[in-house]
Order: structure tokens, then C-alpha cells, then sequence
């Protein structure tokens, strides 16, 4: 909190933040205002909900210092960057940029607002670093229901790979080390993405359809039927990485497939084959460094499941789904200092593994003399 506070001018609210997250550490049922204040000992979550709505303070700003203090904590140049989105439930249809959309929490079409969110994932641990709220045409194209909303007038609209995109060129831009890029079919069949990043030398694992079209030599094919080309000897049985269940196996194998002129990297089409559902495929384009094995390739397809693993834990922990506010403006300041909260925690994890104090990097200087006991950190 320390490093939050050039960020709250006011004394009152630099202490309204600290309890604010202390009550998404706390071990209130649920992290809505009214619990949170009953957990901090308030008698009404007026403070809560002022600091959310109309109080003056930038979330993006806050957004920098959490990516310096992971950075400074976990960052490392083998780091890779997770791309996903997440459904949050809403009932109505005046929380911004809800609507009868997808949501793969549901497994169908909810009612639901969708955030589009970076991961960090390194060795130490992996936590998430940014998020955006996902505005469909549909709310775009009435601009009374964005002023409603508190959506800024001149906000256009964006897809998901856009988002993503956003969120990694801060990112980078403010020096985070990583030397991959990972995400699902939704980002791995945008092309637009796919060349910003090869423009960057950004190595990427990324999920596509099985009718993606790549060039071997003179010819052209669907990377499924590339796939069942391969014979039996070009496939490994390898782990992507430790699950709940133990190393999580699978077959795999990759080709080289062409390259734009002018790339000194190399493009591979990656797939992984089921084990005990033979029939259960996945498709990924690679695009690294001449000589990268495949078993780099594969651990970097694995990473992919942190973001899963952080939205489970950030929902289930630090309340990243049982917030109230509807405006966009409340919105990203509950889920940025709830992405602040779980980052705390997977520091705190990482360093205890370590055998370091957490302190030993961050001397406290209390923002105030106030203590309070109910305010229980992990």
C-alpha cells in the first residue's frame, strides 16, 4: 500500500483502498461492499462504494505500480504472457457491456459482462497483470446506454485479439521480461495479432481451428490435414506441465511450415493428440527462433492453463467476480485492485518458498497509525 499511495491524494482514501484490500484478503463469504465492511467493523459500505464510484483516483495508474511490484518480485526473461477472457454473471441489462453473450464459465450464452485479461506466468508463480472490459457493437451502437454506463463517449469498438493487443504493448512498454506470448483460438486465429507480433520478434504458442489454413513448401492445406500426414515416429508422448492429477501428458508433434519472406524466425504447426480420447486433438502456431525443441513448445502450450488456475483462484479468493458496481469506471477499479490482491498473495507464496520475507523487499512505512485485527491477510 505503501507504493499505492502517490496514487490517493487524500489521507481518508489512501486508508478507504488499504481496507478495501484487506477486505478482498479478509475471510468474508462473500467480497460484496456490504460484507467487506461488516469484515473491516463499518456499519455501512458508503466508504466502499465511494472509493469505487465517485472518488478521484486512477486505475490505470494503479494498473503500472501492480506490474512493477510483480515485475520486481517475479519477473524473469523465460516469463510467459497468458491471454483469456472470463464471463461475470449479471442479472439486468445496465452493467456495462453486459448482454446474452458466451461465457465459457456457463459452457453456453449467460447473461454477462466478459473481461479480457493478461497473465504472468514465470517460474516463481503466475498471477494476472491487466484486464479490459469487452464492449460488444451491440452496446457501441447506442451511445445514450454507454453514457448511462459511465462508458466514455469516444470509446470505440474492439475485439478481443485488440484488447489483448493493448494490454501486452503496455506491458512491454513498461518492461516486463517475457520471452512468449499464449492464448487460445480466439487470439490464435486473429492474423492481425499473430504479425504484430512476429514484428516484435514476440515468440508465441497460439491455439487455432483445425481448418487453419498453412503453406508446406508448394502446397497449401488445412492444418488438420497436415496433421494426419505425420507418420507414427514424428509423434512424443510429453508433459506440458504439472496438473492437479499430476504431469499432464499428451502426444505431440510439430512441423516446420512456411515463412512470410523476410522472417528470420521460423513458423511450426503444433498439435497434440489425446492419450486415453486418441480422437481429442488441439492445433497451435508456433513462431520462435530457429532450433526451438519441441518440448519448449509444449511446456509453453501448458502455461496456457495459469490463467485458468488465476481466474479460479481470483474468483474463489479475492472476490474477482462479486462485485456491485455497474459503471465501466467501477468496473476496472474493483478489478484492478482485486488483480492487486491475488498478485499480493502469489508474491507472498513465491517468497515464502524461497525462504525470503516479503518484507526484506518492501519496508513498511504505515500510511496510518490505525491497525485492524478482523483484517485478516493470508
Amino acid at each position: 500500500m505503501v507504493r499505492l499511495a502517490p496514487r490517493f491524494k487524500r489521507a481518508e482514501l489512501r486508508e478507504r483502498v488499504k481496507e478495501y484490500v484487506q477486505g478482498l484478503l479478509s475471510s468474508a463469504e462473500r467480497k460484496n461492499s456490504w460484507q467487506i465492511a461488516e469484515q473491516l467493523g463499518k456499519s455501512t459500505p458508503y466508504g466502499i462504494q465511494h472509493l469505487l464510484g465517485r472518488a478521484q483516483w486512477r486505475a490505470d495508474l494503479v494498473r503500472d505500480d501492480l506490474q512493477a511490484y510483480v515485475n520486481e518480485a517475479l519477473g524473469e526473461p523465460e516469463a510467459v504472457f497468458v491471454i483469456d477472457e472470463t464471463g461475470f454473471l449479471k442479472q439486468g441489462d445496465h452493467s456495462a457491456g453486459v448482454q446474452p453473450q458466451y461465457s465459457g464459465m456457463g459452457g453456453g450464452i449467460e447473461n454477462c459482462q466478459i473481461g479480457v485479461f493478461l497473465g504472468y506466468a514465470a517460474a516463481n508463480g503466475y498471477t494476472l497483470i491487466d484486464r479490459e472490459l469487452y464492449l460488444p457493437q451491440r452496446w457501441i451502437d447506442h451511445p445514450e446506454r454507454c453514457a448511462q454506463a459511465g462508458i466514455p463517449s469516444d470509446t470505440p469498438f474492439a475485439t478481443k485479439p485488440v484488447l489483448a493487443r493493448r494490454m501486452l504493448e503496455r506491458a512491454f512498454a513498461g518492461g516486463l521480461p517475457g520471452r512468449w506470448v499464449t492464448g487460445d483460438e480466439v487470439y490464435g486465429r486473429d492474423e492481425r495479432l499473430r504479425r504484430w507480433l512476429e514484428s516484435r520478434h514476440q515468440a508465441y504458442v497460439l491455439t487455432t481451428w483445425s481448418k487453419e489454413s498453412v503453406g508446406r513448401d508448394a502446397l497449401s492445406m488445412r492444418i488438420e490435414e497436415l496433421a494426419v500426414s505425420w507418420p507414427p515416429e514424428e509423434w512424443q508422448r510429453l508433459s506440458c506441465g504439472t496438473g492437479t492429477k499430476g504431469e499432464r501428458y499428451f502426444d505431440w508433434a510439430c512441423m516446420p511450415i512456411n515463412s512470410p519472406r523476410g522472417y528470420d524466425w521460423q513458423h511450426w504447426a503444433l498439435v497434440r493428440r489425446g492419450i486415453e480420447h486418441p480422437e481429442d486433438w488441439s492445433y497451435f502456431l508456433v513462431f520462435a527462433p530457429p532450433g526451438t525443441s519441441l518440448q519448449t513448445m509444449v511446456t509453453v502450450a501448458g502455461r496456457r492453463w495459469t490463467i485458468e488456475t488465476c481466474f479460479e483462484s481470483a474468483k474463489g479468493v479475492v472476490g474477482l467476480d462479486e462485485y456491485e458496481v455497474r459503471s465501466w469506471k467501477g468496473w476496472y477499479r474493483h478489478m484492478t485492485l482485486a488483480l492487486l490482491a491475488h498478485a499480493f498473495l502469489t508474491v507472498t507464496r513465491a517468497t515464502a518458498k524461497k525462504g525470503i520475507s516479503t518484507l526484506a523487499h518492501f519496508p513498511p512505512r504505515p500510511l496510518s497509525r490505525k491497525t485492524n485485527s478482523r483484517a485478516g491477510c493470508p
